[in-house]
């Protein structure tokens, strides 16, 4: 338990700056280049896809948006506790200015939203997005951390119960969690409060589907000095959805941390950019 509160904390294994600034300077470094991208690109902000507080989209329009595009739907992380879409829009200058609507997901975080509700809400932000949106082209899913781990639930939604069933063509798993229960009993889940059921229930690497005919893409991104955790669960994860048949594939970035490998979005010269 010792060694997983150790793991737990992504700031701890960082070598450019100390636990305590990193998460300082990953906010300031998003935030600002969420206000770049909103003063540069036509956007459409707090869309509501439901009527909760927290469900609400920032949307990034393509230069031309008349005509089909595809979108990169954007889900941040911050432990299922902070951060926001407002800071979510630093990666879309680079993809608008290639045709690609880029959304980001607001979803409630905790300690006043449930990883049931959380869940469901990105869901439904999807089935929202292609009943507004009939230009859209194929949908890109990109989930950091927390939001690695709503994007990888999104993979086992079973969408009968919903009106729509969402064209996903790809999706991008950065630093992401995809068993739950070894923060059980770490200090992310005094928050989270969850139990061993619902940390079971939405446990991406408990759900692998087997891949059907319209599978997607899956591409898992692990940052250099990520955690051995983060590491560990990265390389479990892309090899459950292979042994089901995915087209997966295990991208390890040398020389970036759990916060730059995402935050280097912004960069149009970015391996992950560019892919």
């Amino acid at each position: 338990l010792q060694a997983l509160e150790e793991q737990s904390p992504p700031s701890r294994w960082s070598p450019r700056l100390d636990r305590d600034t990193i998460i300082d300077a990953h906010l300031a470094v998003t935030a600002a280049g969420t206000e770049r991208a909103r003063a540069s690109v036509q956007t459409s902000l707090h869309v509501p896809y439901g009527s909760g507080d927290g469900e609400k989209l920032d949307i990034y329009f393509p230069k031309d948006p008349s005509g089909t595009f595809p979108v990169l739907v954007y889900i941040h992380g911050g432990y299922w506790q902070c951060l926001s879409k407002d800071e979510s829009g630093f990666a879309a200058p680079p993809l608008v200015s290639r045709g690609v609507m880029v959304v980001a997901v607001g979803y409630d975080t905790a300690p006043r939203g449930h990883m049931d509700s959380m869940v469901l809400q990105v869901r439904r932000s999807l089935a929202f997005l292609v009943e507004q949106y009939p230009g859209i082209r194929g949908i890109y899913l990109c989930g950091h951390s927390a939001g690695a781990h709503l994007a990888a639930m999104v993979l086992s939604t079973d969408w009968t119960g919903f009106r729509v069933v969402p064209d996903i063509k790809g999706v991008v798993l950065v630093s992401g969690v995809y068993d739950l229960e070894p923060i059980l009993h770490t200090y992310v889940n005094d928050a989270l409060n969850m139990s061993r059921e619902v940390a079971q229930r939405n446990s991406p690497m408990g759900h692998v589907t087997p891949a059907g005919p319209a599978a997607c893409e899956v591409l898992v991104v692990v940052a250099q000095h990520d955690s051995p955790e983060f590491r560990r669960q990265s390389q479990e994860y892309s090899q459950a959805l292979r042994a089901a048949g995915w087209s997966v594939s295990l991208l390890d970035l040398a020389s970036v941390d759990h916060f730059d490998v995402i935050e280097k979005l912004s960069e149009d010269s970015y391996i992950l950019t560019q892919v």
